[in-house]
């Protein structure tokens, strides 16, 4: 039996939206990611060197637009600004891999901000960086116990979809804020502020 033309062109269409959505599916995230997001407590298990070298050198991916309204996303966000501010980690910012997934999803406390709070971005990406760079100190909640000297740029143009609108937006940050957003976005390229660093030393907590 031959195929009529009529049937070939919507069956042609159907298939390719298939592999379309066959596509987005697997660029979703993984079963481990799922696991990780969904079981985790308010606090989640932060990735460190070199134990979990793995997931915090791996580039992070957007998140696709399904990703972007689900629910699973809103919790990890509300995971990852627990996790950052909880004593055990006193941290001003925390990035997705951090905490075992590998979307490009930060959390940044907002110190240019009234009141600093911590904000999170979702498919962040630094734009333009600008200005002389600036030594400081930095540390890392992957890296306990070691601090080092590393010069950043003192402005950045940050791009990225606001969690609350899911609408795309730009902010052009300055100073130790501009510090943190380079830090954070670093962590999404598998990058630590210990590839970049002038020096790094051991902290003494004697």
């Amino acid at each position: 039996m031959k195929m009529s033309s009529g049937l070939l062109v919507p069956l042609v269409v159907a298939l390719a939206w298939g592999v379309i959505s066959l596509v987005s599916w697997s660029k979703g995230f993984s079963k481990e990611e799922r696991r990780i997001i969904d079981e985790s407590g308010d606090v989640m298990y932060v990735t460190t060197m070199p134990k979990d070298s793995a997931v915090l050198r791996a580039q992070s991916k957007d998140l696709s637009a399904r990703e972007l309204k689900s629910e699973r996303v809103q919790a990890l966000i509300g995971k990852m600004l627990t996790t950052v501010q909880d004593p055990s980690q006193d941290g001003v910012g925390i990035a997705a891999p951090q905490v075992g997934i590998s979307r490009r999803i930060i959390c940044v406390q907002r110190l240019d901000k009234e009141g600093e709070p911590f904000e999170a971005y979702l498919n962040v990406r630094l734009d333009s960086l600008w200005g002389e760079k600036s030594p400081g100190r930095e540390g890392c909640l992957s890296l306990p116990g070691l601090r080092g000297i590393v010069s950043r740029y003192q402005s950045v143009l940050v791009s990225y979809i606001n969690p609350n609108t899911l609408q795309p937006q730009k902010d052009t940050v300055h100073g130790f804020t501009a510090v943190i957003f380079q830090h954070e976005c670093d962590h999404l390229d598998g990058i630590l502020y210990t590839d970049r660093a002038d020096s790094v030393y051991v902290v003494n907590y004697n």
